[in-house]
């Protein structure tokens, strides 16, 4: 028999992964806007995106409605103990979303008020994630099947390092974006503009590496007993790895490769949470077995999911297929 549990955490997992990488990158280009002045500049940035931004978010819903359906009591405890920075958090997918459309339409006086809006909304609904992500590995507290946590356990000081970890993050996937899909004079600022970032991260990853283990010895059990800790081993050899050969590649004016390094370091930050936090979704003690719908209900779903799974999948490849390939200085809003 199927372990439906195994399956929809495996699809809720991948749905996240593909929000993060996604819509990460043009997220870290709203971060970036302060860096870069130019308005022929930022109309590139935005352009690099303008195709596919709002495709990303499907992504979002599918893992949101995946954990609705497919684990409830999860979704409820989460719901009522990130309710601030996930009403934050749509709120600045909101303004961000608004002001991508209405910078292009909008008369040149009122431009800056939507650039400024951009890069609000970009870094509101960033650092919320990072807040729930940071309150999540803290845990919550459960009795019986309802939490009886505080409204603003999220409003700690772990969890807001891991926001301003977020967004230097995707700060660095939106930097190797374009250095990807940009050239010339933008290319080169961001290319010098990669190596401050990447050392930036590795300070908040090291910084959080050493914190969380300290505040949780559970955490600290699965990481460094026998023989989890030679099984664990590569994954903070391969980030070292990775934002090594993002500087290389910078250095020697790469332009495929120190974003594919970033997406490395994204799925191995992934890696570790989940390693941190496995087999509870609801940390610290609540697994995936106890907050699942019945098997029945898991069933159903997964005959729709295996339907849209594949269709989401080929429109996204579909589309950044078409788009594909560096912005001209010329290029219009697609």
């Amino acid at each position: 028999m199927f372990d439906y549990s195994i399956i929809w955490f495996g699809i809720i997992v991948f749905s996240t992964l593909m929000y993060i990488v996604m819509d990460g990158f043009d997220l870290g280009i709203g971060i970036l806007f302060p860096f870069n002045k130019d308005p022929d500049h930022r109309d590139m940035m935005v352009n690099t995106v303008a195709p596919v931004w709002d495709g990303n978010e499907t992504w979002l819903v599918l893992g949101g409605a995946g954990l609705y359906g497919a684990f409830p009591l999860a979704y409820s405890v989460i719901a009522d103990a990130l309710t601030i920075p996930l009403t934050a958090m749509l709120i600045g997918l909101i303004f961000r979303g608004v002001a991508f459309e209405f910078r292009f339409k909008a008369i040149e006086v009122h431009r800056p008020f939507w650039d400024k809006s951009f890069v609000a909304g970009s870094i509101l609904a960033t650092f919320s994630q990072g807040i729930a992500v940071g309150t999540m590995l803290n845990g919550f507290e459960v009795t019986g099947r309802e939490y009886t946590g505080s409204a603003l356990s999220w409003l700690a000081p772990f969890p807001l390092f891991c926001g301003l970890g977020l967004v230097i993050a995707y700060a660095l996937l939106g930097c190797t974006w374009l250095i990807m899909k940009t050239e010339n004079d933008l290319h080169s600022k961001m290319s010098a503009l990669a190596t401050p970032l990447v050392i930036a991260l590795l300070v908040v990853v090291g910084i959080i590496s050493i914190w969380t283990p300290l505040s949780h010895g559970d955490i600290a059990a699965r990481w460094f007993t026998t023989p989890n800790v030679f099984l664990f081993m590569p994954v903070p050899i391969l980030v070292l790895l990775c934002s090594w050969g993002i500087m290389r590649g910078v250095k020697r004016n790469a332009h495929y490769s120190p974003f594919l390094l970033t997406l490395g370091l994204v799925f191995l930050g992934f890696s570790g949470l989940g390693i941190s936090i496995w087999p509870n979704i609801i940390p610290p003690s609540i697994s995936i077995w106890q907050a699942a719908s019945p098997p029945q209900s898991q069933a159903f779903m997964l005959v729709g999911s295996l339907f849209i799974i594949p269709v989401i999948l080929m429109y996204t490849a579909w589309s950044y297929y078409v788009f594909r390939g560096k912005i001209k200085v010329d290029a219009g809003y697609h």
